[in-house]
């Protein structure tokens, strides 16, 4: 029987380098500590983390035969976001703990239907859209939004 190998070594985008194998995950598989993962080209293999961590395009995981296997952004249902007051729908967004992608002219949101209608209601026009999500990690740590703790009397809604 053949032994699946096993990634517990995470190359941060730009730290790496060499041919690789890729696996494409969404936002949310994105986000992970132990789990059966195929790459594109149907190969499985183990991932086993220390603790959770949020993976995000173009980082690598050295699997334990010395390979790499990249991580890419899969498309998903997203809502493209625009306003003539892109900063005040982006506070809303942001008001809403809700992950996003930043662009210059536009938003990229998860595709969910009552943070879209709230958007339209505040003067935005939600468009749905299929695309790779990479939103931005947040000032407290990599990759996640909610890395920080919440402490109830300061962020009380």
């Amino acid at each position: 029987m053949q032994q699946i190998p096993i990634g517990q070594t995470i190359h941060r985008a730009g730290q790496w380098s060499g041919g690789v194998a890729v696996c494409e995950l969404d936002y949310a598989a994105r986000f992970l500590r132990r789990k059966r993962l195929t790459t594109t080209e149907n190969e499985p293999f183990l991932i086993d983390l220390a603790q959770t961590t949020s993976l995000n395009h173009g980082d690598a995981l050295e699997l334990d035969d010395g390979r790499l296997v990249e991580i890419r952004a899969a498309e998903e249902a997203l809502y493209r976001v625009t306003a003539p007051d892109l900063v005040r729908v982006a506070w809303h967004v942001g008001n809403r703990h809700t992950p996003c992608q930043i662009a210059g002219d536009h938003l990229l949101i998860l595709a969910d239907p009552v943070i879209g209608h709230m958007l339209e209601h505040v003067g935005a026009t939600v468009t749905p859209v299929t695309a790779a999500f990479t939103p931005e990690g947040g000032a407290y740590g990599h990759g996640r939004t909610h890395s920080h703790e919440h402490v109830a009397t300061a962020h009380d809604h």
